[in-house]
């Protein structure tokens, strides 16, 4: 995980929070967070890195529209994050 970007990260939780969320549903909750728009030139290009990664799988809802599921690893990435970062913030946030 230490080699993703930020956006990369975002993109990849937001994935872990839906179940097998379309690129467009994807860019949606992203805009909500990030407060503007997310271009698709940005959006797809980071989903691709996530599939190569073997973070991420890619399928087809139908001819059109792809959904996307976190892998065995993909989940194992998201909780090896998680507990580093509960080594520095995580005894500020039970307060």
């Amino acid at each position: 995980m230490y080699d993703l970007t930020g956006f990369q990260r975002d993109l990849l939780y937001t994935i872990a929070g839906q179940d097998e969320p379309h690129g467009l549903a994807l860019k949606t909750e992203l805009e909500q967070y990030y407060e503007g728009e997310i271009h698709h030139g940005r959006l797809y290009p980071n989903l691709d890195t996530l599939v190569d990664k073997g973070l991420v799988e890619k399928g087809e809802a139908d001819r059109r529209t792809n959904v996307y599921t976190l892998t065995a690893r993909g989940r194992r990435e998201i909780k090896a994050r998680r507990d580093w970062e509960d080594q520095y913030v995580g005894e500020l946030l039970s307060e």
